[in-house]
C-alpha cells in the first residue's frame, strides 16, 4: 500500500511539472516577460538639468538639449525642451518653447532652468551666457501656458556676474531654483562654487532685499529647493564628478544641517542634477546620466526618473538608479 502511495505521489508530482498538450506529456514552455527599461525617459535626442513643475495634474519636464556633435567634447546647448506627462511614464514632447536667441541681451548655449507657476503666470529662470557683461547670467521668461509662448520679461538679466564676487570664476550665476514659501514669499537661489539666494517681490521679477549665501560642504553646482511635511531640503551637486547631496532646515533660509549623499555619480557623466516633485501621492527623483548608446557621455546627457522616499525622520533614502525606471 506504502509503495501504491509513493507510485502515485511521484506520477502526480510529474504531470504536475509539466503541461499536457495533444495528449502527450511534454516539457512546459517558458514564458519570457519583456523587461521595460524606462530609462532614460527621452532616448531620441541628448538631455540635460532637467526641471519639473507640477501643474493642473500633469507633470512639465523643461530640459537643455545637449547638441555636441558625436566624440566632440564640451557643451553644446542652443535650446530647451519640453516635455509633459500624466504618469511619469509616457511623455509627450511639445514645440521647442525657448532658445538664448529669445533674450536679445544673451549669447551662447541654453544651461539649467526652472519655471514656475503664480497668480496664473509661469515664470522660466534660465541660465544664459550674457552678450555684453563678462560671464553668465540668469534671465526670466514669462508666458500664460506652461508651454508657452514664453517672452523675456524684463528685456535685461536678472543678474549678472558682477553681482557676485565672492568666487572670481565667471560661471558662477549659474543654476536657478525658485521656491514661493507658505506665506507667499518667493525665493531664488542659484550658484557654482558658491550657493547665493535671494528674496524675490510679488511679481517675481525684482529682489525683496540682499542676496545672500548659504554655506554647505563640497558645494558645487545645482541647487534644488523642496518642501515634505515640515521640513524643507537643500539638494545640491557636490563634488566632482557629481554626486547629489542634501541638507535640511525648518526654514527655507536655513540654518541648514547637511544629511549627507542622496544620490552617487552616474559614472558615464561628470555632472548631475537633480529635481525632486511630489505627483499623485508619490515621490520622484529626476536627474541625468549619459546612458544612451553609443555616443552618450558628460556632453551628451540623458534625463532620467527613479522614486524618492523618505524614513520618519524626514531624512531621504539614497535613491537607487536604475533601468528600469517607473513602471506605473
Amino acid at each position: 500500500m506504502k509503495n501504491s502511495i509513493l507510485i502515485s505521489s511521484v506520477i502526480f508530482l510529474m504531470i504536475s511539472c509539466n503541461t499536457i498538450k495533444n495528449n502527450n506529456v511534454v516539457e512546459a514552455e517558458k514564458v519570457q516577460i519583456p523587461l521595460k527599461l524606462n530609462n532614460p525617459i527621452i532616448t531620441d535626442k541628448y538631455t540635460a538639468d532637467a526641471a519639473a513643475l507640477v501643474y493642473n495634474d500633469k507633470v512639465y519636464l523643461y530640459a537643455g538639449h545637449d547638441q555636441a556633435p558625436d566624440n566632440v567634447e564640451g557643451y553644446r546647448m542652443h535650446e530647451w525642451l519640453a516635455y509633459s506627462s500624466s504618469d511619469m511614464v509616457n511623455w509627450e514632447e511639445h514645440p521647442v518653447p525657448l532658445k538664448p536667441t529669445d533674450f536679445s541681451w544673451a549669447s551662447g548655449s541654453a544651461w539649467a532652468s526652472q519655471v514656475i507657476e503664480r497668480n496664473g503666470k509661469f515664470y522660466w529662470y534660465v541660465t544664459v551666457e550674457h552678450g555684453s557683461i563678462h560671464g553668465k547670467a540668469i534671465g526670466v521668461a514669462i508666458a500664460d501656458h506652461p508651454l508657452g509662448p514664453f517672452k523675456d520679461a524684463l528685456g535685461r538679466a536678472l543678474i549678472t556676474n558682477d553681482m557676485t564676487t565672492e568666487t572670481k570664476i565667471s560661471w558662477d550665476d549659474i543654476d536657478p531654483t525658485v521656491w514661493i514659501d507658505d506665506d507667499g514669499q518667493a525665493y531664488l537661489y542659484w550658484g557654482n562654487t558658491v550657493c547665493h539666494y535671494v528674496k524675490l517681490k510679488e511679481n517675481m521679477l525684482e529682489f525683496d532685499g540682499p542676496i545672500e549665501t548659504v554655506e554647505l560642504p563640497n558645494y558645487t553646482e545645482a541647487p534644488w529647493i523642496h518642501k515634505k511635511g515640515d521640513w524643507y531640503y537643500l539638494s545640491y551637486a557636490y563634488q566632482f564628478p557629481e554626486k547629489i547631496a542634501y541638507a535640511m532646515s525648518k526654514s527655507v533660509t536655513g540654518p541648514w544641517e547637511f544629511k549627507g549623499i542622496l544620490n552617487e555619480v552616474a559614472g558615464n557623466s561628470n555632472t548631475n542634477h537633480q529635481a525632486i516633485i511630489e505627483f499623485k501621492g508619490k515621490d520622484y527623483f529626476i536627474y541625468h546620466n549619459g546612458s544612451i548608446p553609443t555616443h552618450g557621455g558628460s556632453f551628451r546627457r540623458s534625463v532620467c526618473v527613479d522614486r524618492l522616499y523618505y524614513n520618519p525622520d524626514g531624512t531621504m533614502k539614497r535613491v537607487i538608479m536604475t533601468s528600469e525606471g517607473i513602471q506605473e
